[in-house]
């Protein structure tokens, strides 16, 4: 069996931010797209605090919820309580490639296994306090798109390789 891509995709600002109190930074309809097609379809895994702010599992695709809390239970998604539990998971599955879709210390742990990273660049700094972490080091730009622009907001998406 072929162990799956594991990718980290997140919309980040110039200074890696991505979330302020428990939102994104930006309601940008074409990153939520994007998100979308890239990510429907395969397994997403995300933190307790990020499902939270969601409301729900994300359809189309197998949700999987790391948290620490013992007593955490869900009716529509996976329930794990460590990294190394859903990397465990991801190799007994027949998934191509899973994605990681946050939160902040889900990316920090995460990232030392990911071979991908689509990054929503965001040509803007706002109020964060929550950050991705530093990435520039282990990987390769591969893609870019052109420069986007919504209501006044750039951005451009883009992908890097381990």
């Amino acid at each position: 069996m072929k162990k799956p891509i594991i990718s980290l995709i997140a919309a980040v600002t110039k200074d890696r931010g991505i979330g302020y109190q428990n939102k994104l930074l930006v309601h940008l309809p074409p990153d939520l797209k994007h998100f979308k097609e890239v990510t429907s379809g395969h397994m997403v895994i995300m933190g307790q605090t990020t499902y939270q702010s969601m409301g729900k599992a994300l359809p189309g695709r197998e949700n999987i919820v790391l948290t620490r809390d013992q007593n955490f239970k869900v009716g529509d998604a996976k329930v794990m309580y460590s990294i190394e539990e859903a990397l465990e998971y991801i190799k007994s599955s027949s998934e191509e490639e899973v994605f990681f879709i946050g939160g902040a210390s889900i990316y920090a742990q995460a990232i030392k296994f990911a071979d991908k990273l689509y990054l929503t660049l965001i040509d803007q700094i706002y109020p964060a306090d929550t950050f991705f972490p530093e990435y520039a080091s282990g990987f390769t730009l591969v893609s870019e798109s052109e420069e986007q622009d919504y209501n006044g907001i750039k951005f451009k998406y883009t992908e890097l390789t381990r």
